[in-house]
């Protein structure tokens, strides 16, 4: 799998006319330590619970104060739009698309290493009391943390493979070069 620059279909969407610098004032510093690894990340964003209701395959909550972080990077141009729209919703601009610049292949490698710690997080989410909840938006965020949970057991490594290339070399991988290795 190669991995799929989000960026560029990020600059072809119109900007919002009530956004003139755009929704992404999200500060690396502040990024939720439950982002997978990409452009994109929630970083001190609202309690308003909107990301999901736009981008429910890349966006969940955490459970203490429900703040949104990116779980999935998009994949295509719909899923860019999804993220876009859930960013422009979030009052305080707390989402970030500079991740490019901060990320580096060593750093995906610790974030995988330590994977296991967000694994269990999600685990508790999407089985625990946000699963058997009567709380619509707590059953949806339960379901999305199981989604979390397959993802990390199977893809995400994949994709972090791919996103660590385009990190080292600038650009995707070309079919049939090798793709750097996480570690365990």
């Amino acid at each position: 799998m190669t991995y799929w620059d989000p960026i560029p279909a990020l600059a072809a969407l119109e900007p919002d006319p009530f956004l003139p610098e755009g929704p992404w004032s999200g500060r690396w510093q502040e990024r939720n330590w439950r982002n997978v690894p990409g452009p994109f990340y929630g970083a001190d964003t609202d309690t308003c619970l909107t990301g999901r209701l736009h981008a429910p395959d890349l966006v969940l909550y955490e459970d203490e104060y429900a703040q949104e972080f990116v779980y999935r990077q998009p994949r295509n141009p719909a899923e860019v739009a999804d993220l876009f729209m859930a960013a422009c919703e979030e009052a305080f601009g707390g989402y970030g698309h500079d991740g490019d610049l901060h990320w580096t292949p060593d750093l995906v490698r610790d974030w995988w290493r330590d994977r296991g710690r967000v694994r269990e997080w999600a685990m508790g989410v999407g089985w625990g009391a946000w699963a058997t909840s009567g709380s619509g938006w707590q059953h949806d965020a339960a379901a999305g943390a199981r989604g979390y949970v397959t993802y990390i057991d199977r893809g995400l490594g994949d994709y972090l493979r791919g996103y660590a290339f385009r990190l080292a070399e600038g650009r995707p991988a070309r079919p049939g070069e090798s793709l750097p290795e996480l570690g365990a």
